[in-house]
């Protein structure tokens, strides 16, 4: 797929202050002078091929509850097995491999503090292995949006 000047025009524009209104598609389609249909159609293929690879809000997690980051310790043989476990939870945002003895990451977010170690215990629990709980201890705001 080629990207055009009007996907980095569009890229570009909701990395940031993207609108909190009832219609933001709308709006940032008038802004850059688009059909808002074709401008989400597009959003989509450009997903679909790998240019975006999440498109969704960045929230405050302790003003929403509590979070944090894991690890597991799985054998090789299972990693498989215990990602789609790990991915089966809705409190857990996202997973991926490391190169480490604790070498499955992933990020638990919920309501409140004794939820999170309720899900932490469980999938320790089903999946039989060792795990590292990692929470955040200070914050720091990254501004990641990159200019296409």
């Amino acid at each position: 797929m080629d990207i055009s000047a009007q996907d980095i025009e569009l890229l570009n524009r909701v990395q940031k202050n993207f609108p909190i209104v009832s219609d933001p598609f709308a709006e940032i389609a008038s802004e850059l002078g688009r059909d808002k249909s074709e401008m989400i159609n597009r959003l989509a293929l450009l997903e679909q091929a790998g240019f975006i690879a999440r498109f969704g809000g960045v929230n405050n997690h302790k003003k929403m509850g509590a979070s944090t980051l894991a690890a597991l310790n799985v054998p090789t043989e299972k990693i498989d097995e215990i990602s789609t476990l790990v991915n089966s939870f809705r409190e857990v945002n996202h997973n991926y491999l490391r190169e480490n003895a604790f070498n499955l990451w992933f990020v638990v977010t919920a309501a409140t503090e004794g939820k999170l170690q309720e899900i932490l215990s469980e999938i320790q629990r089903r999946s039989e292995c060792e795990l590292l709980d990692l929470p955040m201890v200070k914050s720091y705001h990254i501004d990641l949006a990159f200019q296409i």
